[in-house]
């Protein structure tokens, strides 16, 4: 019994008719024929009843059509399953991050992701979580790292929680001690380094400030995670960052946890609904989530 009898049987029995499934699998008439009449010499019944041009199973034929579907799906499953494996030995993924989630959270699970599949390349795209959301509703990225809530939520879009992470200030060691903790309004009169429009740590924290009722002053603004860092660093202002950016920015940084209520933000995976993201961005997100 040959892989491709079943194929044809099952066309047949699918079709009724040999001459519109010989077009169904694309082969002639004729070889589908034969081939039929081979796979009913083989098993010794026939499979189909040829009454008047009637096509119709006989018992045999009834009984052999579950298992030949059977059999033909998990020969595709088979297939992908096979595929799915080669995608983990080679490929790529595009991938987006906001800039403070590729300084603290990304090096690790990247680290990791590398050591096991090194046959994948990994395009990382920095940038806010309005532009990758955008990025991703047109197809330029397959994952992205994006703080909740978004800016613009859109149903076109799966989202599932990393972790929550809390923020606090950094300073320079030699400016003046904010103490154990620092109040959101104890920053009124303090000089902020502040990022760029459209980083959602800048919007956080400004929301905080006038919540409490002052309008942040900014020493510096505009910048990215690592150039806020090195403005801090140089006694220019204070910066509120994320806990993971401030521990891993080594030495020349005072850090000063936010009395409560703190302020944190919420870090997710974001794909797309309508489109299953490939195999091996699958199995990325398979490690952040178990990380």
């Amino acid at each position: 019994m040959q892989f491709q009898q079943l194929q044809y049987f099952v066309a047949v029995a699918e079709a009724r008719h040999f001459t519109r499934a010989a077009e169904d699998v694309h082969v002639s008439q004729p070889s589908l024929s034969q081939q039929i009449r081979a796979l009913e010499k083989e098993l010794g019944a026939e499979l189909f009843s040829r009454a008047r041009g009637n096509i119709t199973l006989t018992d045999a034929g009834e009984a052999l059509l579950p298992l030949a579907r059977r059999i033909l799906a998990d020969a595709d499953t088979a297939r992908i399953e096979v595929q799915e494996l080669a995608q983990l030995r080679r490929g790529r993924i595009r991938l987006g991050a906001t800039p403070s989630v590729c300084t603290g959270l990304l090096p690790d699970v990247l680290r990791a992701f590398h050591d096991r599949h090194p046959g994948i390349q990994l395009l990382i795209e920095e940038g806010g979580s309005h532009d990758l959301v955008r990025e991703l509703a047109r197809g330029a990225l397959d994952l992205a790292l994006v703080v909740l809530p978004l800016p613009s939520p859109s149903p076109a879009l799966t989202t599932v929680e990393l972790l929550r992470e809390d923020l606090v200030v950094v300073s320079a060691p030699e400016a003046r001690n904010l103490g154990r903790s620092v109040r959101i309004a104890d920053l009124q009169g303090e000089r902020l380094v502040m990022f760029r429009h459209g980083y959602d740590l800048r919007e956080l924290t400004v929301s905080a400030c006038r919540a409490e009722g002052f309008e942040p002053e900014f020493a510096v603004e505009g910048g990215e995670m690592d150039a806020v860092l090195g403005f801090v660093r140089a006694g220019i202002g204070v910066a509120v960052v994320p806990r993971m950016v401030a521990e891993r920015s080594g030495a020349g940084l005072r850090m000063t946890p936010l009395a409560r209520p703190s302020l944190h933000r919420t870090i997710a995976l974001a794909h797309r609904s309508d489109v299953a993201p490939p195999r091996a961005a699958r199995e990325f997100q398979r490690m952040l989530l178990t990380r």
